[in-house]
């Protein structure tokens, strides 16, 4: 008996047909993960939270920077993610651009941007109800953003810069009032603690056994000079800083 002719097609495979992997195909595609862990979502995915199937879930992208000098890094997770895992997202990508985002003469004005986009995708994320359906345990939000610790420490480093010229300022203006001697008044008593070349005239009770001149009037007041045992005090010793005022010995 002939041996019928082979088909073409037989077997379990077509000996045209390319074969290609998908979900029922012997070499599965492997799946993409996110810089943060996450899995890149597929075409086809369903609406839920790429990182643990919840619903309902927002499309929102969060970013990250990284400044290093001469270089510097641009992160990204994509949505959808319902609010539990948005927010963990948010904040712990926005805690850690607080603190690696600064480094670099563009990433300096590069951070302020990536932490305001954050903020559109935040209030996305704050708009939905709390996650229902999850296949994998959602993650945990923790504590808001300005109570970690890269945040309190820039916090505190942008309210010392804001407040450190206005500071050396009020330190300046204060030094330089102690430094201005004070302006003499006829009848009081003063102590000289320094020679006559270089004085240094403190305002002391006429009472005390410290003090030594009394001062008397000015010197080119009407009336003639000072008399002959006085001494003229310095012109910055005046209420007006250009007159000399006499000083009698009170002894």
């Amino acid at each position: 008996m002939a041996t019928p002719p082979p088909q073409h097609g037989a077997g379990p495979y077509h000996p045209y047909a390319p074969q290609q992997g998908g979900p029922h195909g012997p070499y599965p595609v492997p799946q993409q993960w996110g810089p943060y862990g996450g899995p890149r979502p597929m075409p086809g995915a369903p609406a839920g939270c790429r990182l643990c199937g919840a619903e309902p879930a927002a499309q929102a992208t969060v970013r990250g920077h990284q400044g290093m000098l001469v270089l510097m890094r641009f992160l990204r997770q994509e949505g959808p993610l319902c609010r539990d895992c948005g927010l963990a997202t948010y904040r712990r990508m926005s805690a850690d651009t607080l603190w690696q985002g600064w480094w670099g003469p563009l990433s300096v004005f590069i951070t302020p941007v990536t932490l305001l986009l954050n903020f559109g995708a935040r209030a996305r994320f704050l708009r939905l109800a709390p996650p229902a359906g999850a296949i994998l345990p959602t993650l945990d939000p923790g504590r808001a953003l300005w109570r970690r610790p890269p945040a309190l420490v820039f916090l505190a480093v942008a309210v010392l810069i804001a407040f450190t010229p206005p500071t050396l300022l009020l330190l300046g203006l204060t030094l330089s009032g102690e430094d201005k001697p004070p302006a003499l008044i006829t009848g009081q008593c003063v102590r000289n603690e320094g020679d006559w070349k270089d004085q240094k005239l403190l305002v002391t009770d006429c009472g005390s056994p410290l003090a030594q001149y009394r001062a008397t009037r000015p010197a080119d007041a009407p009336g003639g000079d000072c008399a002959p045992r006085d001494f003229l005090a310095e012109p910055q010793y005046s209420e007006d800083g250009d007159q000399l005022t006499c000083l009698t010995p009170l002894r």
